[in-house]
């Protein structure tokens, strides 16, 4: 009988669509191969966008969107490239102020379709109050790309009074969500293979900047935020309890997994908590400032229906655990690889 290994085998010499899926492979990648080669020490703590050298008011992210489809219901590559730029420059605290965009298009593409992302990234920069103030187009042959892959840089001023990180979370911790998990993942999926998900959901992608300003008057007991994108959930949350050597303890009954999330997920076998996210956040907060974060949050349209999922732990550093609708526990691990490849 011959045996196949649903799961990559260790050892492998060639890129696995997995090792870009920001889980164990991801990480492996990092440490053994990308960090060593920049000079850059493995045991560091990766941030979503780093604090520049020299000034701590400036941050700096940059990022690449290879999502299929290009169109999917609530959203398109080009969207999904500012919100994520800017997203990523709100998890440390900052505002955008800035984006570059880069365009590798491949021969074919119908122009009309290049047109439309194009305009919806620069409604999408407009609407974040961001301009656009440098780029650069590239075309390749048939076959030497899938469409069109957009690449994002973005420079964003800190607010004064945050300094977020995910080495600064601390047991005891609220663990707050801003909203609800597995919808853009699950859209994209639907959209890609035809599930017939798509007519009743919508990805969640958005910016979330003005969530984080909103936050600005818990100065230092906001801790920590991490956007869920890439292994969801389970993958911030595990990044988090790594780098500030903590344990995370989130409640089953707390997640706001959305019915036709649920639905779709357990027709797919997949885990809610692993589906990549584009419009919600994590925040880890002082306990005694975890009301007034969560009436912060939910002034905003974007964040109505943030909610506390858990709380961060002294013990078992690095390990997280869910609380079960039936009193049980298991351990949330970080995902090996990719479910739902091409995502984001």
């Amino acid at each position: 009988m011959n045996v196949n290994c649903p799961l990559p085998r260790p050892g492998h010499d060639t890129l696995l669509l997995g090792h870009g899926a920001g889980g164990r492979l991801t990480g492996e990648l990092l440490d053994d191969l990308v960090l060593p080669a920049l000079g850059i020490p493995p045991d560091g703590v990766l941030e979503d966008a780093a604090l520049l050298p020299g000034d701590g008011e400036l941050a700096l992210t940059t990022d690449s969107f290879v999502v299929s489809p290009l169109f999917f219901p609530g959203g398109d590559i080009g969207s999904l490239a500012v919100h994520g730029t800017v997203n990523d420059l709100a998890m440390r605290g900052a505002l955008p102020i800035a984006l570059a965009l880069a365009v590798i298009a491949e021969e074919g593409l119908p122009l009309a379709e290049l047109r439309q992302v194009l305009q919806s990234a620069g409604k999408a920069a407009r609407e974040a109050g961001v301009p656009v103030l440098t780029g650069d187009t590239k075309v390749v042959g048939r076959g030497a790309a899938d469409r069109l892959f957009l690449t994002t840089t973005g420079i964003g001023r800190r607010i004064p009074s945050l300094t977020p990180s995910a080495a600064r979370a601390r047991p005891g911790d609220a663990i707050l969500l801003s909203g609800p998990i597995g919808l853009h993942g699950t859209t994209v999926l639907s959209t890609r293979e035809g599930l017939g998900f798509a007519a009743d959901i919508a990805s969640d992608t958005r910016p979330l900047h003005r969530l984080v300003a909103r936050l600005a008057p818990l100065g230092p007991a906001l801790h920590t935020l991490r956007d869920p994108t890439r292994g969801g959930l389970a993958a911030a949350l595990n990044e988090i309890a790594r780098d500030a050597r903590i344990g995370a303890g989130i409640d089953e009954t707390s997640l706001p997994v959305p019915s036709v999330v649920a639905a779709a997920c357990d027709l797919l076998g997949l885990d809610p908590l692993t589906v990549a996210n584009e419009g919600c956040m994590v925040a880890f907060v002082d306990p005694a400032h975890a009301d007034a974060a969560l009436d912060a949050l939910r002034s905003l349209p974007e964040g109505a229906d943030a909610t506390r999922i858990g709380e961060a732990v002294a013990d078992a550093p690095g390990r997280v655990v869910l609380r079960t609708s039936v009193g049980a526990r298991r351990i949330v691990d970080l995902p090996l690889g990719e479910q739902l490849p091409r995502i984001c």
